[in-house]
């Protein structure tokens, strides 16, 4: 006698697709037609970029304890290329997937979600105690809700725009600073309490920026459409000011682009009211 409601012959059915050993992804598509299928195993170049990726996150935070702190702007840079190449590279071959989504996303939270804060920690806010593990934390936190976040809203919001800063960007405004930094040391005395409360400060605004709902222009479309010639000569001339000093150069124009936002927002809300 049996407790089982199922049927006699179905007593002994696998209620799920998998024998429990092996590793397998399933995902379900839709054809041309419109029609719903599904297919096994992962593409393989874009989310092995993303492995790139994810790699240099997690060798930015193991330098970051070491004390290797150039090592780990650069790991955290690198990744940002990746992040940059690998949805591109599966739009470029249709390998676009809701694995290679959500790995993207998982991807993103270690390389600029925790890899940064745990730099700024080694390098600046650990004589801050739990005050600076705490400011370190908010970053984090804030990284893992813009990500969901940006995932809960793909296809909603306009692509033009980014709803807060993108997380790589935020990243990228918090080594600038850290490089900058250790590049002026006699400017940025990490022994000063002051110094290490306007970190802190930083850090913890960066977050904000994430999560908030100022609109960033994300850039996306200006590899579809033509810009006026002008532009180029004026990128060229930014890049070369650049050269003078790089790290100064990527800080001064991440300040910018969080400045931007406002204003591209500004201007948003004054048109919907007009």
């Amino acid at each position: 006698m049996t407790n089982s409601s199922k049927p006699e012959g179905e007593l002994h059915a696998p209620d799920h697709d998998y024998d429990g050993i092996t590793f397998e992804v399933v995902e379900e598509e839709h054809t041309q037609e419109g029609q719903k299928i599904k297919r096994r195993g992962i593409y393989l170049w874009p989310n092995l970029i993303t492995t790139a990726a994810l790699l240099s996150g997690f060798y930015s935070i193991i330098a970051s304890m070491n004390g290797e702190f150039t090592q780990a702007i650069y790991a955290i840079f690198i990744a940002a290329l990746f992040d940059g190449l690998d949805g591109r590279v599966a739009r470029a071959i249709g390998a676009q997937s809701a694995f290679g989504e959500q790995f993207d996303s998982l991807s993103d939270l270690l390389a600029f979600g925790v890899a940064p804060a745990i730099l700024m920690y080694s390098w600046s806010l650990h004589d801050l105690g739990r005050i600076g593990l705490a400011c370190c934390f908010i970053y984090t936190a804030c990284a893992a809700f813009r990500l969901a976040r940006f995932n809960v809203q793909i296809g909603v919001v306009d692509k033009r725009y980014f709803i807060g800063v993108a997380s790589p960007l935020a990243a990228i405004m918090i080594i600038s600073m850290v490089w900058v930094g250790r590049d002026f040391p006699n400017i940025f005395d990490l022994n000063e309490l002051g110094i290490q409360i306007v970190n802190a400060a930083i850090i913890v605004a960066v977050g904000l920026l994430m999560i908030s709902n100022i609109k960033y222009y994300s850039f996306k479309t200006v590899d579809r459409k033509r810009v006026p010639f002008a532009v180029l000569p004026i990128a060229v001339f930014i890049l070369a000011a650049m050269t003078y000093n790089i790290p100064v150069g990527i800080l001064v124009i991440s300040i910018i682009y969080a400045l931007s936002g406002f204003v591209t927002t500004f201007l948003a809300r004054k048109q919907t009211v007009s």
